[in-house]
């Protein structure tokens, strides 16, 4: 596994070092075996607490020759070992410490140890391995670099309760995501450490314990896998769930509530299961307790959150256990000016960390007001707690920053406070801020909560989705006459007068520069932030006045528009096409985009059409021709394009009733006898044989598309 290391050259020694650290060095030359055997002893004594003694030692170049004799087959076993021991002593240090380690290949030299017979060798090989792999400077792939380690430390599980801990504390801090996990997995990692949760040693139980944890997260295979493993006749959950009793270590608590939480979210544990319900996320809600340790709250809540995430009955259970909102709350106010801590050294901890309790505040209101409007009210009703969240949205950490918009973004799927809370606030100013050059995680999260600000006024109240997914909020847009048979006076004046209303309040967000930064998403390689971008351009265009709109196409221009039409990602195609759609409502808007655009629109419609996409695409593509219909000059791009009348009389014939319901608006507002010139449109037409269609239509055994072909015909007979 590793290479002897030459005797190096001596480095010179520097002002500040020591007499006596010089001494210690010296002594590892000497021809003398037991010499240098009681200079590593005493080497060993001296660095034992004494962070600068061992940066003396380093300096000085201690490193390559305890690694030399470490690894001569002429040392001694017992010199190998003391070797190891003061090697990792130095470990123990300053993150500097652990790079010079690895910088003189340390880790390779003592995965060669472990292939010794000696066990004490072993032990002393993996705790300073355990140690230099707990560093946060160790790369977790050294671990897996030969294909042979993993299974020799499975195989070393059973030579001793310290080979268990270590091991078990190196496999948890280097399983850093599905690849490890799988490596782990397939070496037996579950059968070899599950007898260990027995194990009379409480070291080796926790270990096991976390090792678990860390196997099972988000990993469907392992969960399973786990939920069927017996130990002792007791199934692995029945386990975790007596670790998790009150009478336990918080630690141990903790660990198996997360386990247990991995378990559930990867769907091996129901989330109505009594260990879940009754014991797990009581559990976790205990963490949250003011009178537990900072980092014990921080964990607690996290784990809390990723628990009930998904889950409507756990965020309803959570929100009324212990009154855990109130109990959020004093996350904000930790430590206070009359803070229990006596420990000047944990004050000065916690203070240096109280971020964190607001970040995994953030995160647990999130989870909790994710779906259900009375626990989002109880949460916005706690004390301060919007100024909370507009302060959090400025913090210098960005995790707290994430967390905040993640809050927000929860909460802002409620119309109410929309309308309320976020007004009253003015939320959009430090949105708008933290827009401004984040990271693309804050970003994701940032442009979806402002696509909820601008959907406020819009009647189908659909706030957006977390993850950004296909919602049928795209269908904005009134089919005027052809959705009622007739134009609505009052109809379309109850429109301006909710456009005005919605004009007025956007008008200072669009001032801040929201289109150009929301045209700006529209070209991020991320696909998520270009499907906000489009999204909340869609929202801010439903019923927005004429400047608006030409803001929106001058900023987002043709050539855009067309890439956006030919995105690979499903959701940008359906927003972008529902962008048009609100861009061509109402007829003077229709009739002056299609004045300045109709060429470029009418090319994207055609090869929207003609393109290979599925039937939502097409249906929401006749859809904006059946926006264009109802214009007053624009009907005239459509009358005068065979190509689309053509398409549209194809659709009319298709097999799925949508697009020949789709369709036949289209010709309904193409038709609509009070209009000018529509005596003209009815012949050309009639003469393409779009009636005799109309009246196999209206024999249709779909009531809508019966009855749809019926009002059309009408306007024949008018």
């Amino acid at each position: 596994m590793a290479c002897l290391l030459e005797t190096p050259i001596r480095m010179s020694v520097l002002s500040e070092v020591t007499a006596s650290s010089r001494h210690y060095v010296d002594r590892l030359f000497d021809p003398d075996p037991q010499k240098v055997l009681q200079g590593v002893i005493d080497m060993k004594n001296a660095v034992i607490g004494n962070n600068k003694q061992k940066a003396n030692l380093i300096v000085l170049g201690a490193v390559p020759r305890l690694l030399y004799l470490l690894q001569q087959e002429t040392s001694s076993t017992e010199l190998k070992t003391e070797c190891a021991v003061v090697l990792g002593s130095l470990a123990m240090g300053t993150e500097n410490n652990v790079k010079s380690l690895l910088d003189c290949h340390i880790i390779p030299a003592l995965l060669q140890g472990l292939l010794s017979p000696d066990l004490k060798f072993i032990e002393a090989c993996l705790r300073c391995l355990r140690t230099i792999f707990t560093s946060p400077v160790t790369p977790e792939e050294l671990l897996y670099t030969d294909a042979t380690v993993i299974p020799h430390l499975m195989a070393l599980l059973s030579r001793s309760r310290y080979t268990q801990e270590y091991i078990c504390q190196i496999f948890s801090h280097c399983c850093k995501g599905p690849d490890h996990q799988t490596i782990l997995f397939n070496h037996g990692a579950v059968q070899n450490i599950a007898h260990l949760l027995t194990s009379v040693s409480y070291k080796v139980r926790m270990q096991a314990l976390k090792c678990f944890s860390v196997l099972a997260f988000e990993n469907p295979q392992v969960s399973m896998t786990l939920v069927n493993v017996l130990v002792d006749g007791e199934l692995l959950p029945q386990i975790f769930v007596k670790m998790l009793q009150r009478d336990k270590p918080i630690e141990m608590q903790l660990t198996s509530a997360k386990c247990l939480t991995y378990m559930c979210r990867a769907g091996a544990i129901r989330t109505d299961d009594n260990c879940i319900v009754l014991k797990t996320l009581p559990c976790l809600v205990r963490m949250c307790s003011k009178e537990r340790l900072l980092e014990e709250r921080v964990e607690g809540a996290e784990t809390l959150a990723y628990l009930i995430e998904p889950d409507v009955e756990l965020q309803r259970i959570a929100s009324i256990t212990d009154h855990l909102i109130a109990m959020l709350a004093d996350y904000f106010k930790y430590p206070s000016s009359v803070s229990a801590i006596t420990d000047i050294k944990r004050l000065d901890h916690d203070l240096k960390h109280a971020h964190e309790l607001r970040q995994a505040a953030f995160k647990l209101y999130a989870s909790l007001g994710a779906n259900d409007e009375d626990i989002r009210k109880k949460i916005i009703e706690t004390e301060n707690m919007m100024d909370r969240i507009v302060t959090g949205l400025s913090e210098s950490s960005v995790k707290v920053r994430l967390a905040a918009v993640r809050c927000l973004h929860s909460l802002s799927r409620s119309v109410q406070q929309l309308r309320t809370s976020f007004q009253d606030h003015a939320v959009w100013k430090p949105l708008m801020k933290v827009l401004q050059n984040a990271p693309d995680e804050i970003l994701v999260v940032a442009s979806s909560m402002l696509c909820n600000l601008l959907l406020e006024f819009s009647p189908s109240k659909e706030p957006h989705c977390f993850l950004p997914e296909l919602v049928n909020n795209t269908q904005n847009t009134c089919l005027h006459k052809a959705g009622s048979g007739g134009g609505s006076e009052d109809g379309e004046d109850g429109e301006e007068e909710i456009g005005k209303l919605a004009n007025e309040i956007m008008r200072p967000i669009l001032e801040s520069g929201a289109v150009e930064l929301l045209c700006g998403l529209t070209q991020s390689e991320n696909p998520a932030l270009r499907v906000n971008g489009i999204w909340a351009l869609m929202n801010m265009a439903f019923q927005a006045e004429q400047k608006i709109k030409a803001d929106i196409l001058r900023s987002l221009s043709t050539e855009q528009l067309f890439r956006l039409l030919s995105d690979s990602d499903l959701n940008v195609l359906m927003k972008t096409l529902g962008l048009l759609r609100n861009l061509l409502s109402t007829r003077p808007h229709i009739d002056k985009i299609m004045s300045t655009h109709g060429k470029q629109i009418m090319q994207a419609v055609t090869l929207t059409l003609e393109g290979e996409h599925n039937i939502e695409v097409k249906e929401q593509t006749l859809c904006i021709l059946t926006n264009i219909a109802d214009g007053t000059t624009a009907k005239e791009l459509i009358m005068t394009n065979d190509d689309i009348l053509q398409k549209i009389k194809y659709y009319m014939g298709h097999s799925h009733v949508k697009l020949q319901l789709a369709a036949v608006f289209c010709i309904t507002n193409l038709i609509w006898n009070e209009e000018e010139g529509s005596q003209e449109r009815q012949d050309k037409l009639r003469d393409m044989g779009i009636v005799d269609i109309l009246h196999k239509l209206s024999q249709s055994p779909d009531a809508n598309l019966c009855e749809r072909a019926k009002k059309a015909l009408q306007q024949y007979l008018a």
